[in-house]
């Protein structure tokens, strides 16, 4: 085994596995909601879809740190891969209820398996080469920023071909016709992302290296693992630094479920044709993820500029918070000015949530001692995925119009409120086993939001 690369050639790596791997959720992410209305389910039989995604994710997500840390990161992000690639493909064709929700609950392992578990392997090589006060920000940011703009590429992409199909001979009608309609023009995105998986699976085999761990048996990680689920439990009720992100992170899930499930109606009653609904859909998100991108690569300028870490998540958040509002107000007019006003407040939730995220795990790395890394930032993913969906049944549930809006903006403001006072400079030491277990805590980061929080329901 070849020893761990140099920071910078761990950061370039990095990158290009953060690009990788949310290329495919990017392809997906235009047309996955128009492809289950095409399949004749309803706004909250959707939202029920997204709803076992999230819920997979959450009851899998503590465990997974546990598995990461002592089987590597390296097999984890394959399996991961290897998940997404049937879960992409059942998306992609099937056409029974039965079916989606088994790719959607597939999805949800795999997203577990791979949240974070990349940049988990950029902090262990980083610390390794430059010890534990290494400088992180400057990476996640990066990270962040590839992570927006595979999304951007991958949704103009996933939009853009359902519309291409349709032009000239009609591709797409013949090719529904070939495959007594298990393949739609929406379905082709979700299928180019199943095979752009396997590349990034054949990526990270050849490009992650990481030092041997200590052999693990199966009964000592599951006698570990529910000792690393308690802990994390607790963790939030001890330190107020990470109680603040760990509510941010749900306020934020809450927004982002709100915008992933009224979003790509709205542009579909815009245009009025589910076709040009994705394509505009597709424009519009590929402008939110550049936005998110920009405020990731912001995110250091930004702490300089307010004086803290903290304060820049609060200036963060209550801009994002102020881009929900703007579309809840003109959520009920179809005025050119009203969506000139829309647009603006959806790039400005994806600016702000993309500056908020790499101050906010900053912050969680240098609060929290190594061995409770995996356990910190497990239990902020799991916040945002149950937040969110059990906001996406609520919207499902409610009637379209400027409520979902302003109830999710008032959410996003009280996380944002939140950071109005400064924490202490406590950090939290969480050990998640005895001496005499094998330790199923470690480094293990769910980047989020920025990549998280730009793409909720699209898992890698």
């Amino acid at each position: 085994m070849t020893g761990p690369p140099g920071e910078r050639t761990a950061r370039r790596r990095y990158v290009t596995v953060c690009a990788l791997l949310w290329l495919p959720p990017g392809l997906g992410l235009a047309t996955m909601v128009l492809l289950f209305s095409e399949r004749g389910m309803s706004l909250a039989a959707i939202a029920g879809l997204f709803a076992a995604h999230s819920l997979t994710v959450a009851a899998l997500e503590l465990p997974t740190g546990g598995l990461s840390d002592v089987l590597g990161r390296r097999p984890v992000l394959a399996a991961a891969g290897v998940l997404n690639v049937v879960a992409f493909a059942l998306i992609g064709v099937g056409t029974t209820a039965w079916l989606l929700t088994a790719g959607m609950v597939l999805m949800g392992a795999a997203r577990a398996l791979a949240s974070g578990t990349a940049e988990a392997w950029y902090v262990d090589t980083v610390q390794a080469c430059s010890g534990p006060d290494a400088e992180l920000r400057t990476g996640l940011a990066r990270g962040g920023t590839a992570t927006s703009a595979a999304l951007a590429a991958g949704i103009l992409l996933g939009g853009a071909l359902p519309w291409l199909l349709g032009l000239g001979p009609d591709l797409g009608a013949r090719l529904s016709e070939a495959t007594s309609g298990a393949v739609l023009p929406l379905s082709v995105p979700l299928l180019l992302g199943a095979a752009l998986r396997i590349v990034f699976v054949a990526y990270v085999l050849a490009a992650l290296p990481e030092p041997p761990r200590p052999s693990a048996t199966l009964r000592s990680v599951l006698r570990g693992v529910p000792v690393t689920v308690l802990d994390g439990l607790r963790l939030g009720g001890r330190d107020t630094v990470v109680r603040r992100i760990l509510l941010g992170a749900a306020a934020a899930g809450s927004a982002l479920a709100a915008i992933e499930l009224l979003v790509p109606g709205r542009t579909a009653a815009l245009t009025g044709a589910t076709g040009s609904g994705a394509m505009v859909y597709a424009a519009l998100s590929c402008a939110g993820f550049v936005c998110s991108g920009v405020g990731s690569h912001l995110a250091p300028l930004t702490a300089r500029a307010v004086g803290s870490g903290e304060r820049a998540v609060l200036v963060s958040l209550a801009a994002a918070a102020g881009g929900l509002l703007l579309l809840g107000i003109t959520a009920s007019s179809a005025h050119p000015a009203a969506t000139v006003l829309a647009v603006v407040g959806f790039g400005l939730v994806y600016l702000g949530l993309g500056a908020a995220a790499p101050n906010e795990n900053d912050l969680l790395h240098r609060r929290v001692a190594g061995a409770g890394r995996a356990t910190a930032l497990s239990v902020q993913s799991l916040a945002q995925q149950l937040v969110g969906a059990l906001t996406g049944l609520a919207v499902g549930a409610l009637r379209p119009g400027p409520l979902p809006w302003l109830l999710t903006s008032a959410v996003l403001l009280s996380g944002a409120l939140l950071w109005r006072r400064r924490g202490d400079d406590r950090a939290v030491r969480v050990t998640g086993v005895r001496s005499h277990d094998v330790r199923v805590t470690g480094v293990r980061s769910h980047g989020r939001r920025g990549p998280d929080r730009s793409a909720r329901i699209s898992p890698p």
